[in-house]
């Protein structure tokens, strides 16, 4: 019995060329790339944070990361990064590597950061990782579906690797004009005198945690994009509670410069649209 016919049994009321699409959205031969790249780039998932033995808990991950260039480096966004440590206490920088209910601490250290466009570059201790690679973002369209792998909410829910599917609904100017005069403070004045680059905005659920997470192809595993931002309807706790479903991500190809330039800027202000949104 062809596939056609099994559908039209199994859903009668269907109208005709449904079935086709139907059968389009489970594509068995789509699923099993997607799971094959899932389990290829786990590996180069890291969690961000910071490290002190004498907190409790002493690891604070702060948001997620991915290795990339030779295996002991790392992009994640900027924000994610604390600009200040407690020195005093031995406060450090920290990659969390591995999975489950052991994983590995590595010592890290700011290498670049790009504050205008949210990115980091970290160098790590230890054994190179299998890096991912970097895709042109000048390719992605509209329409089109990308997959972003991160730890939402922290180590909440252990330290697994999650993996969202979103749509890229648009690809749109990070500048926002404020509603009305009383939404315009510095920094959002800071903003709009910058040149406005594009961002992805993706029809994907992303929480807290999910900062720094690489877009990528379902199919190829090429970076598209880094997640940074989290649209939040309300307070910053509905970003839990009631998700907005609308997520940012900043184009992959700024990584590329980041890595070119490896130079710190430090007086580059971070970017951030307004008080709707939370990073």
């Amino acid at each position: 019995m062809s596939a056609r016919r099994i559908f039209r049994t199994l859903f009668p009321g269907c109208v005709k060329g449904l079935p086709v699409l139907g059968l389009m959205l489970v594509s068995p031969v789509w699923s099993s790339e997607l799971v094959k790249t899932i389990e290829q780039i786990k590996p180069s998932i890291v969690g961000v944070g910071t490290v002190q033995r004498t907190r409790s808990p002493p690891v604070n991950i702060l948001g997620t990361g991915f290795v990339l260039d030779d295996g002991l480096h790392v992009i994640t966004s900027a924000h994610v990064v604390p600009e200040m440590l407690d020195i005093t206490n031995k406060e450090s920088y920290t990659v969390i590597t591995g999975k489950g209910k052991e994983p590995e601490l590595r010592s890290a250290t700011i290498v670049a950061i790009d504050k205008e466009h949210d990115l980091a570059l970290l160098k790590i201790s230890g054994m190179a990782l299998p890096a991912m690679e970097i895709g042109d973002a000048g390719k992605v369209r509209e329409g089109q579906t990308l997959i972003f792998t991160g730890f939402p909410i922290g180590m909440i829910l252990g330290f697994y690797p999650v993996t969202h599917r979103a749509m890229v609904s648009a690809i749109t100017p990070i500048v926002m004009p404020a509603r009305n005069s009383r939404q315009l403070n510095a920094k959002v004045i800071g903003q709009l005198q910058k040149s406005a680059y594009a961002v992805f905005q993706l029809d994907g659920t992303a929480y807290p945690g999910s900062s720094g997470s690489p877009l990528y192809d379902p199919e190829t595993g090429l970076v598209y994009g880094v997640v940074n931002m989290v649209f939040v309807k309300g307070k910053k706790e509905a970003a839990l509670s009631n998700p907005s479903g609308i997520t940012y991500a900043i184009p992959g190809n700024y990584i590329r410069e980041l890595l070119r330039r490896k130079i710190i800027k430090n007086d580059e202000k971070s970017p951030g649209l307004n008080n709707s949104f939370m990073n």
